[in-house]
């Protein structure tokens, strides 16, 4: 395939580029004074505005060419249809038919996997319901207060984010735990927390073979055995999500409560599968669903909109123009809102795993930088680390911002006073990026008069900004489950067009199963008496460091 570089609509792009790349941002807002109209979108009570973006109105048409020359239509059609667009792995892509609320049948080998979705999750709310209202009961009777859920990436980010995100939603008598690391400090602080009588452990590992989740499962299990003595209770208190029978009845779980999930469901995109089994009891399954609809409304605006006012093509382009065209290497993720704090990492994933390649779908190297370094914090605490660099430092780093217009939560008398002066906040760190500030603007701030100020003339160029900073604003009426289903669509959808663009594969990962290789060499070597030999040197007296001192 000829590289998209060498692409009519690269090369106009590239030639708009150089036009535009001078610009200022505070320049395009006095000439136009309708810039906003024009450069934002609503979707159902969200409001996506791009008009803080480093774009013309000859820059998004350019761009959504872009799109089309990478033929972005017929691979949103692939992705919908169940296509096996994961190639390396001979998988189709169907985290949308997890999500699925219309009648059509999605084929996978000519087998509709539409009953499949419907079966898992009757079960999970079946089961869901048992738990929540205390219908199912631990060996001594009594109800489950805890859930644990044992998973790493995306067996754990998603679950964890979604019930942090909603916990105003979250069942009062039930607090959910989430165990990822293989450090044994957080198992063992997660264990501190919990009461064997009424602690629910959700075990989540498709082939339950994965190291770190099952190294925690069997130290929860021994825990758990060391205070009953009884291993018949631990059906009563383990659960799996799996396909492997065998190894989840070995293990001492039922068969029956095995929740199924498939392999054209991609580890970072399972939170919409029977993965989400904690949400489900932690938010109630009628939230679940409330997700899931949310997650469906988004499938459908970037199936069936214009790609003019497709809002997830829109972003994956933005994004496309910083990478490629300006060399702005990372992306921001800036959420006004507590409950979204782990919305960060958990894009990191989605994002840094699926588009961290080099190598394309026509098996050469990629001759552009592919996939942005995604980080962030929930703000305000963000303003008081790490904002100093977004506005002053010599990276220029594209920011998202995300605000609900109401909260979940009443703090006495003062909630709607928090709930301003986060908004200030929020919107005024958005102007400040773009507008910045001259050093004439300084000079009159600091010498209104006429008088001699003296020495603190050399303050003027260090209170001086560039702006021209570029960001979204992502305004939505409530946190809810209906609404961040919608979110997190959002960014699914973004990423998998700018893979198109970047012509990689975004559903595997072969990156992270390279390092698992080496530590399966490693480990024997920690438990052997000799000293290490056969890595290089510095491997090598890495491990015999540990040894020593172990």
């Amino acid at each position: 395939m000829t590289s998209i570089t060498q692409s009519a609509s690269w090369k106009k792009l590239e030639d708009h580029y150089k036009k535009i790349q001078k610009i200022h941002m505070k320049d395009l807002f006095e000439n136009d004074p309708d810039r906003f109209d024009k450069f934002h979108i609503n979707f159902d009570t969200t409001l996506i505005d791009f008009s803080k973006h480093r774009v013309t109105d000859e820059t998004i048409p350019l761009l959504l060419n872009l799109a089309r020359e990478a033929n972005i239509e017929a691979w949103r059609e692939k992705l919908f249809s169940g296509e096996k667009i994961n190639f390396t792995e001979q998988r189709a892509v169907l985290h949308t038919a997890l999500r699925n609320s219309s009648n059509q049948a999605i084929l996978v080998d000519g087998h509709d996997v539409m009953p499949d979705v419907k079966n898992v999750l009757d079960k999970m709310q079946r089961f869901s319901e048992s738990v929540r209202n205390g219908s199912w009961k631990g060996f001594s009777g009594k109800k489950i207060q805890t859930i644990v859920n044992i998973g790493i990436g995306g067996s754990d980010l998603g679950p964890a984010m979604v019930c942090k995100a909603l916990k105003a939603f979250g069942h009062p008598d039930i607090d959910p735990i989430f165990v990822s690391n293989v450090d044994g400090a957080d198992i063992s602080q997660a264990l501190e927390q919990c009461d064997p009588e009424t602690t629910l452990f959700i075990v989540a590992s498709k082939t339950f073979t994965t190291q770190e989740t099952m190294t925690n499962a069997f130290s929860a299990r021994e825990w758990f055995l060391d205070k009953v003595n009884d291993e018949k209770a631990i059906a009563l208190h383990f659960v799996a999500v799996s396909t492997n029978a065998k190894a989840v009845t070995d293990f001492g779980i039922s068969p029956d409560n095995m929740f199924e999930f498939w392999d054209w469901v991609g580890g970072r995109y399972s939170l919409w599968s029977s993965i989400g089994l904690s949400i489900a009891i932690y938010l109630g399954m009628d939230n679940f669903n409330k997700l899931l609809a949310g997650a469906y409304e988004m499938d459908q605006h970037f199936l069936n909109t214009p790609l003019e006012e497709n809002i997830p093509l829109i972003l994956a382009v933005l994004g496309v123009w910083y990478i490629n065209f300006f060399g702005f290497n990372t992306h921001a993720v800036l959420p006004y809102d507590q409950g979204l704090s782990l919305l960060p990492s958990y894009l990191q994933q989605a994002d840094m795993e699926s588009n961290g390649k080099f190598i394309g779908r026509d098996d050469e190297y990629v001759c552009m930088h592919t996939g942005p370094i995604v980080w962030g914090e929930s703000g305000t605490n963000g303003q008081h680390a790490f904002y100093q660099l977004i506005h002053q430092g010599q990276d220029i780093i594209p920011t998202d911002f995300m605000m609900p217009l109401k909260s979940q939560y009443k703090v006495g008398s003062k909630q709607d006073e928090h709930h301003k002066i986060l908004f200030s906040n929020f919107v005024s760190q958005t102007r400040a990026l773009m507008l910045g500030k001259t050093e004439g603007q300084v000079r009159g701030e600091m010498f209104p008069t006429n008088e001699d100020y003296g020495d603190l003339e050399h303050l003027i160029k260090h209170k001086s900004f560039e702006g021209n900073r570029p960001s979204t604003s992502i305004l939505f009426e409530e946190l809810n489950p209906k609404t961040l289903g919608q979110l997190i669509a959002m960014y699914e959808h973004k990423i998998f067009v700018q893979g198109v663009i970047w012509n990689i594969n975004s559903f595997d990962q072969w990156g992270v199963e390279y390092g698992k290789q080496i530590a399966k060499l490693v480990l024997p070597e920690l438990n052997a008496s000799h000293a290490t030999t056969i890595f290089d040197s510095s491997t090598n007296n890495l491990i015999n460091n540990f040894k020593k001192n172990k």
